[in-house]
């Protein structure tokens, strides 16, 4: 599976397609609000696309969808308080770092594949490495000659213990052959806030929210973290023509507790879809730098499996281990 968005015809197809009558032959669901578990603070990418989307699919449901963050443990908390659920209206948003936990935390307190289920995808939003002004950064040239001087002024900041933005710093730091000081934060929001007042020398960050800041010069981008130039940021050359080939991105989908039934699932992935494809959404999206990922549980099921072996492979390269 791709990483590309879809167009809204294809979306609207896509829904038709995959949705069979019993997703609707539900009369007694949901039977009350719907509550979207979001594992990280408020402010973040991942939290901005469960409003919008939950915005969006309430109208059809007739319930609210109400977006409840809980941060902690590296999303942990967040997954495992959905996993553990039994109400049936509770799901739960997830990103790269619930597929980088499985490698990452010996004993987690949930069974990613078998205590969860997969709903639907929803967007993707490409990564930027970017430095505050005062850095003196301007380019990955510059900050190969900062590492071989003074390897010891360099941190970057993440989203937290395992995200993917951990991770990518991780592989920067194996591409320029030294140790870089993690900073962890919980959620995207305060660590660029650090970034922003130079606690903290670079990050790997989403675009949607970097742009601002790139573009006002507060932040410098030293390059953008994709295989080719980004249809959203095409003045920003790619580390890798820069001779450090990472890419690096956030995406994020729902899951549901593994009890849920088919017919649900069919009918909130059939929603979500329908939300992706809609004009308020997909407007949003394209304002924001965000990729629409509409796809079927099944997909979402392949696609979260070879994450998962995506992230163990440079997690156990790195020998890196958390404890929650």
């Amino acid at each position: 599976m791709t990483t590309t968005g879809l167009t809204r015809r294809d979306a609207l197809a896509l829904v038709l397609a995959t949705l069979p009558a019993a997703a609707w032959a539900q009369p007694d669901w949901p039977g009350k609000p719907v509550r979207l578990v979001v594992p990280f603070p408020p402010g973040g990418t991942t939290d901005t696309v469960t409003r919008l989307v939950g915005t969006e699919i309430a109208k059809p449901l007739g319930q609210p969808v109400v977006v409840e963050n809980k941060p902690g443990a590296g999303t942990v908390i967040g997954v495992d308080m959905v996993a553990k659920s039994t109400d049936g209206h509770s799901f739960v948003t997830v990103a790269n770092s619930f597929c980088a936990n499985v490698t990452l935390i010996k004993k987690l307190p949930y069974d990613a594949v078998r205590d969860l289920r997969p709903v639907a995808l929803m967007g993707m939003s490409e990564h930027v490495l970017a430095t505050h002004p005062g850095s003196g950064l301007k380019s990955m040239d510059d900050l190969r000659k900062l590492v071989k001087s003074r390897p010891d002024a360099v941190s970057y900041a993440s989203f937290g213990n395992g995200t993917s933005a951990h991770l990518s710093g991780e592989m920067l730091a194996q591409a320029l052959g030294v140790k870089l000081l993690h900073v962890p934060y919980k959620g995207q929001a305060p660590a660029l806030a650090d970034l922003l007042g130079g606690q903290v020398t670079l990050m790997f960050g989403n675009w949607p929210e970097f742009r601002g800041h790139v573009q006002s010069g507060k932040l410098v981008a030293l390059g953008m973290a994709t295989a080719k130039r980004s249809r959203f940021a095409p003045d920003i050359p790619t580390l890798a023509e820069q001779g450090v080939a990472i890419e690096s991105n956030s995406w994020n989908g729902i899951l549901a507790p593994a009890s849920t039934s088919d017919a649900v699932v069919q009918r909130l992935n059939a929603l979500v879809n329908q939300a992706l494809a809609s004009a308020s959404v997909a407007e949003a999206f394209q304002k924001g730098g965000i990729a629409s990922l509409a796809r079927t549980p099944e997909q979402f099921g392949q696609f979260i499996r070879s994450e998962i072996d995506k992230y163990a492979a440079v997690i156990r390269q790195a020998g890196i281990s958390l404890d929650t």
